[in-house]
C-alpha cells in the first residue's frame, strides 16, 4: 500500500482515483470544486484535502489529472501548492496534457526540494480511465519511473518511459497529432458517403477491415451518424492540446500542416457553439458548412 494523493477529479482524474483506492493504496483527493471530492470520498472513501498542499501532507506518492499549465502549476507551487509539503523522496507524477517547457520547468523546481518529477500524459479517454485501460507515455529519469510504474499500472493497459523530463508530453503530442488526422478523415470519408448516397454503416464494415481501420473508426462511426457529440473528449481540449503542438513545432522546426488545418476545423466546431462536443463532431461540421 501506498499513501497517494490525487489533485484533480474530472472526467479522467475520478476515475483514475477510484482505481488505486480499489487497489488498496491509501489516497486523499483534492478538487478545484469541493463538491466533486465531496462526492468521491462519498463513493470510494479516503480522505479530502483542502488545498493541495493540505492533501499532499505526508504522501509518498502525488498523483495530477488537471487542466493545462496553469493548472499545473497553481496545484505544484506556491503556499498551498503540492511541493510546499512533499517531503524529500516523494514523488510527483503529472497525468495532465501541458506542454514540455511547463514539465521540465516543475522537473526542476521538485528536484531542487528532493522531490521526484515524472510526467506522465495519458490517452485511452474517459472510457480508458473508466475501465482501467489507457496508454500512459512517461519522461522522466528512469529509477523515478520504475517506482511509479506500478501504481500506475491499476489504470493502464500500457505504460512505457519514452525519456528525460519531457518526453512524456512530447509523445502525447504525437498522439495528438495523429488522431487530428484520423478524426477528419473519418468525418469526410462519412460525410462522402452521405452525398454518395450509400449506408454509412455498410461502407464502415467493409472498410474497417482493410488498411483503413482505425480504433477511431471503429468506435466513433456509430455516434458520427446519431448525430450524438455528447461524449468522449471535448472539443475545448482538443483546441488547447493541439496548441500546444503546434507553439512546440514552430520551435522545433516541425511541419504540421494537416494538424493546423483541422485545429481551424475545430475552431468552426467553436462557433457552432460545439466546444463541449466530443472531437468527432467534424463530421457535425461538414454537415453545416
Amino acid at each position: 500500500m501506498t499513501k497517494i494523493t490525487f489533485l484533480g477529479l474530472g472526467v479522467m482524474g475520478y476515475p483514475m482515483a477510484g482505481h488505486l483506492m480499489a487497489a488498496g493504496h491509501s489516497v486523499t483527493v483534492y478538487n478545484r470544486t469541493p463538491a466533486k471530492a465531496e462526492a468521491w470520498v462519498a463513493q470510494h472513501g479516503g480522505a479530502l484535502g483542502k488545498t493541495p498542499a493540505d492533501a499532499a501532507e505526508g504522501s509518498e506518492m502525488v498523483m495530477a489529472c488537471v487542466g493545462n499549465d496553469d493548472d499545473l502549476r497553481s496545484v505544484c507551487l506556491g503556499p498551498d501548492g503540492a511541493f510546499a509539503s512533499m517531503s524529500k523522496g516523494s514523488i510527483f507524477v503529472d497525468h495532465t496534457t501541458v506542454s514540455a517547457a511547463v514539465t521540465r520547468e516543475l522537473y526542476e523546481s521538485a528536484k531542487a526540494k528532493g522531490i521526484s518529477f515524472v510526467d506522465a500524459p495519458v490517452s485511452g479517454g474517459q472510457a480508458g480511465a473508466e475501465n482501467g485501460q489507457l496508454s500512459i507515455m512517461c519522461g522522466g529519469d528512469q529509477e523515478d519511473y520504475d517506482w511509479a510504474e506500478p501504481v500506475m499500472n491499476v489504470y493502464s493497459k500500457l505504460c512505457r518511459r519514452i525519456g528525460d523530463s519531457g518526453s512524456g508530453q512530447m509523445t502525447k503530442m504525437c498522439n495528438q497529432i495523429a488522431i487530428a488526422g484520423l478524426v477528419q478523415g473519418l468525418a469526410e470519408a462519412m460525410h462522402f458517403a452521405s452525398k454518395a448516397g450509400l449506408d454509412g454503416a455498410a461502407v464502415i464494415e467493409v472498410i474497417s477491415q482493410g488498411a483503413a481501420g482505425s480504433w477511431q473508426m471503429s468506435n466513433r462511426y456509430e455516434t458520427m451518424l446519431d448525430d450524438h457529440f455528447e461524449h468522449g473528449f471535448a472539443v475545448d481540449w482538443m483546441r488547447k492540446d493541439l496548441g500546444i503542438c503546434l507553439a512546440t513545432a514552430d520551435e522545433n522546426g516541425a511541419s504540421l500542416p494537416v494538424t493546423a488545418l483541422v485545429d481551424q476545423f475545430y475552431k468552426d466546431v467553436q462557433k457552432l457553439g460545439g466546444g463541449r462536443w466530443d472531437t468527432s463532431s467534424l463530421f457535425k461540421r461538414l454537415q453545416m458548412v
